[in-house]
């Protein structure tokens, strides 16, 4: 997917991926009968649940005649991608509007999953309201529009302003390289013993949590992308191998979670949900989203949270320019092209991306918002003391790459992770089973190597 930074500069402030709204007033729908909307529910994350139930009501209310069965999804990541697919196999129970992850949008829509929806925002006055990349997010192989997303993120590191004091770190913390970074868990880890220094995301457990916000913020930050600017997978990078050698460091000597923690699925629950703010892990390298636990209306509500904890960007690995790195991702909302009311399951999406409701959601789930109205709206603004720093990220964002082929690059990202934080296989080793497994999944023709 491509940076976002341009269209984000215009903008009153920082939003990236897609959302939605509807003009004011009622939507209605031609027909009755019932339109089912599928979407996750899994361990702290539980504002989407919150958002469709409420979106639900105020639908039924303006349709009269037509019904939402919620079919909420209780399964990690990569275990939510594979219920959602198998649904969609058959008309009975493929869903009308799925909660859909960008990075799957040029997937599912080439496996005949989605409807185009170029019909409908051509139509909805609302659509102007978001930057041309911003679209894109949404757009299949073929450039047809295939999800309206709800937000976006942004990645950085999470820390504990009282443990890093106390092994001796000056707070406001600003790593600058790799080396800091790892220096300071290694002093966590020589002061504190109990505590948990660093935790990076690694292993197939964890899904898209492994290979984005642990591998690729740490390619990204080298000088080597899992793609080349023609778009060709790259192979026997130099900056592939020094991220699995982070990896391995991080978890062979004992600066993070034991593997045995690290590749539990419901490992990032226990992070957010208890060893944050119970003190027991000092530096975690995490999304924008995740102080939405600790807020009142949150999973694992925590009053102290703003004072305890801090926030920074990841560093490049030896502070070249720009000096710090992120990663944006998002979900969407999505219709199903074997919906039996396509019209009113449209006229559901409306409602959950208008004005209101977006800027609900993204206060809740604390997303960088899309609509610029949404954006510059002071209660986002004000909402959360995050928003503006996790926002100031977004000139040095990257995305994943949105192909078709990417999912099954990123699960050979995640074994390459597991086999050096497990100790199975050396960083040489495992760069050089994922060039075999790329070739494989890409085909050779579509991979160029350094």
């Amino acid at each position: 997917m491509k940076r976002l930074a341009l269209a984000l500069a215009t903008g009153a402030a920082a939003a990236l991926v897609l959302a939605g709204c509807s003009a004011p007033g009622s939507v209605s729908s031609s027909s009755g009968g019932t339109i089912k909307i599928a979407y996750q529910k899994f361990g702290n994350f539980t504002q989407m649940d919150t958002q469709m139930k409420d979106v639900a009501k105020q639908f039924e209310a303006q349709n009269k005649g037509v019904k939402v069965q919620l079919v909420p999804i209780q399964a990690a990541e990569n275990d939510y991608y594979t219920k959602l697919a198998l649904m969609n196999k058959a008309a009975a129970t493929a869903p009308d509007v799925l909660y859909e992850d960008t990075f799957l949008i040029k997937a599912d829509a080439e496996a005949g999953y989605l409807e185009p929806l170029d019909s409908y925002v051509a139509k909805w006055s609302d659509w102007k309201q978001f930057p041309d990349n911003a679209r894109q997010a949404g757009q299949g192989d073929d450039g047809k529009i295939y999800g309206v997303s709800l937000g976006t993120d942004t990645r950085g590191l999470w820390y504990n302003k009282t443990l890093l004091q106390k092994a001796g770190i000056p707070v406001p913390w600003q790593p600058k390289t790799w080396a800091d970074v790892l220096d300071a868990a290694k002093k966590i880890k020589a002061a504190e013993p109990g505590v948990i220094p660093l935790n990076v995301y690694s292993g197939k457990p964890q899904g898209e949590a492994s290979t984005m916000q642990g591998f690729e913020m740490l390619l990204y930050g080298t000088a080597d992308q899992l793609t080349d600017s023609d778009g060709k997978w790259v192979s026997g990078s130099k900056g592939f191998t020094d991220a699995l050698q982070f990896v391995q460091t991080v978890y062979q000597d004992k600066l993070g979670p034991t593997p045995q923690q690290a590749l539990d699925v419901n490992v990032g629950t226990e992070i957010s949900g208890q060893w944050i703010p119970q003190g027991k892990l000092a530096i975690d390298l995490d999304g924008s989203w995740q102080s939405q636990n600790w807020i009142s209306s949150g999973a694992a509500p925590w009053k102290d949270w703003e004072t305890t904890m801090g926030w920074t960007a990841m560093p490049t690995q030896n502070g070249q320019a720009p000096g710090k790195v992120s990663m944006s991702g998002g979900w969407t909302l999505a219709l199903g092209s074997k919906s039996k009311n396509k019209e009113a399951a449209w006229n559901f999406i409306k409602l959950a991306l208008n004005k209101e409701n977006s800027l609900k959601f993204d206060i809740l789930d604390t997303q960088i918002p899309v609509r610029t109205d949404v954006a510059s709206d002071p209660k986002y603004t004000s909402s959360n003391p995050t928003n503006a720093f996790f926002s100031s990220l977004v000139p040095v964002t990257h995305f994943r790459p949105a192909t078709s082929d990417y999912p099954k690059v990123s699960n050979a990202i995640q074994v390459a992770m597991e086999s050096v934080m497990t100790g199975q296989q050396s960083p040489q080793q495992a760069a050089k089973a994922y060039d075999d497994a790329l070739k494989q999944a890409v085909g050779a023709k579509n991979v160029v190597t350094k």
